[in-house]
Order: structure tokens, then sequence, then C-alpha cells
């Protein structure tokens, strides 16, 4: 079965919603060797990221705004190959993982972002991303994208 367009790009970037440098570096810390960390500091220049590029996880930070995550969960909506949502916040509780879960976000992380959590919850999506879009998995990488460049890429 062939693969829709542009799925090939999708398998190398994470992208970060977020304001602040500190979610970026822990990213970028954690899936470098892996992803290319894609960091956004507003939803308006994450829509442009995401219109030009498919991502296939997109982590989004609660805590500056809290609606700005139900604003890119209703655009992502809209796209032909929608990243799966991951929030991340200081105050992850259980009423926002509930809210959450129950909107159609993949996962909720606490900050400061723990390697082994992060690890799992992109292991599983990037699993269930490749599903969705017939992708084939090398068993090595555990689910893990194999080429990953570690690179930045920064949206206006």
């Amino acid at each position: 079965m062939k693969k829709p367009p542009g799925i090939e790009a999708a398998i190398q970037v994470v992208l970060s919603v977020s304001p602040n440098d500190e979610d970026f570096a822990a990213l970028e810390r954690i899936f470098s060797a892996d992803w290319t960390v894609a960091v956004s500091g507003t939803p308006a220049s994450a829509f442009s990221v995401l219109q030009e590029l498919p991502v296939p996880i997109l982590f989004c930070d609660c805590d500056p705004t809290p609606g700005t995550w139900h604003e890119m969960l209703d655009h992502i909506s809209l796209l032909p190959d929608p990243p799966l949502l991951v929030l991340t916040s200081r105050l992850a509780d259980e009423r926002l993982w509930a809210e959450g879960l129950n909107l159609g976000v993949w996962d909720v992380l606490a900050k400061p972002l723990q390697v082994e959590e992060a690890t799992r919850v992109v292991d599983s999506a990037w699993r269930h991303w490749q599903d969705c879009h017939n992708g084939q998995r090398s068993p090595a990488s555990g689910g893990r994208a194999t080429t990953g460049t570690g690179q930045m890429i920064a949206a206006a």
C-alpha cells in the first residue's frame, strides 16, 4: 500500500509549541539523537509549520496560556495527517489528564520532563503514528525513528 505524500518527512520531527526555551532544551536533550526537534513559540507559528511539514508528534506547553492546547487540538484535527498531541505542564494533574484524554490528546506529561517517561510516550505515539500510516518500524529501534538528524527547526 502506498504511503500518503510527505509521510517520510514526518519520520524524524517532533514539534514543540512553547514560549519557554527550557521546554525545547529538554526535548532536544532527550530526543536529538533520534529526532529533529522543531520549536515554535506560538500556536500561529506552529500552524505554519504544520501546514508545510507533516509532523507525527506535537508537544504543547499548557502553562503560560491554558487555552493554547485547545486551539492546537482544534487546528490539528483539520489536517490530513494530524500529529499526536502531548501536553506538558508543571501542574499536570488528574483534571488536565482527564480533560486532555477525553478531548483527544495522546498523553499528558509533567514538567520537568523525565527521560524514561518522555521516551515511553514518544515511542508509543510513534508506533501508533506508523500503524495508522502503514509505516515500517525497525525492530532494533523499538519504534523510534532511526533517521533523525538532531537538528533544530525554528518557526518565526
